[in-house]
């Protein structure tokens, strides 16, 4: 899998967000997306998720198939990412075990696991059969990391993860990351590096901020 950022650009009204973003992104590797709050790492993160189109450049999306690499249109790509992010939202009515089989019928867990064992290992089951309206906020953002991390998806994509977790909830975080993430993209947006400092490439979005 490759995803690769040709002069990409993104501009709310007239003022431009970043520019000239060139970037490649590929299997096996993890990125960070850094800078200061409000700099636009998440913009271009959704950007990259193909959540938030580009306002100039371009987004290229491939799969190697056979040797051979495929394009892949936005709508294929949506197959081949898993997300959490702070801003995206679960279904609260639903209960924990609920709502992880409905996310299975559409983007289906690693072969190794299944809805116990990921419920088990992230902590949560004294809530399995709780709605999740009643979750803390920091038992939300475990959910949100188990939907990313347990999809069988190539890609990863992390909006400041840490999130409402406490010094339990991190830890958790970092074995997902050491367990899971081995041969699949992973990128970080954060300005918080115990969320990002096991990246090995980092992207200063500040270099791409001037008209």
């Amino acid at each position: 899998m490759k995803i690769t950022l040709i002069d990409v650009g993104k501009r709310f009204n007239r003022d431009w967000i970043f520019r000239h973003v060139h970037f490649e992104f590929t299997n096996g590797n993890s990125y960070a997306i850094i800078g200061p709050n409000g700099s636009g790492k998440s913009t271009l993160l959704q950007v990259i998720a193909g959540a938030v189109a580009e306002s100039e450049g371009k987004v290229i999306y491939e799969v190697s198939i056979s040797g051979t690499n495929k394009q892949l249109s936005n709508e294929g790509f949506y197959q081949q990412i898993s997300v959490a992010a702070p801003y995206l939202e679960l279904i609260e009515e639903m209960t924990l075990t609920e709502f992880l089989q409905f996310h299975q019928t559409f983007k289906p867990f690693i072969t190794e696991t299944d809805i116990q064992k990921i419920i088990a290992e992230t902590g949560l089951q004294n809530a399995a059969s709780k709605q999740i309206r009643y979750f803390s906020s920091g038992m939300k953002q475990r959910v949100k990391l188990a939907q990313a991390f347990f999809s069988d998806t190539p890609i990863v994509l992390l909006d400041e993860p840490c999130t409402n977790l406490d010094q339990q909830g991190i830890a958790l975080y970092h074995s997902l990351v050491k367990k899971y993430c081995n041969g699949r993209i992973v990128i970080v947006s954060s300005n918080d590096e115990q969320e990002y400092g096991f990246c090995n490439l980092r992207i200063d979005i500040t270099e791409y901020k001037k008209n």
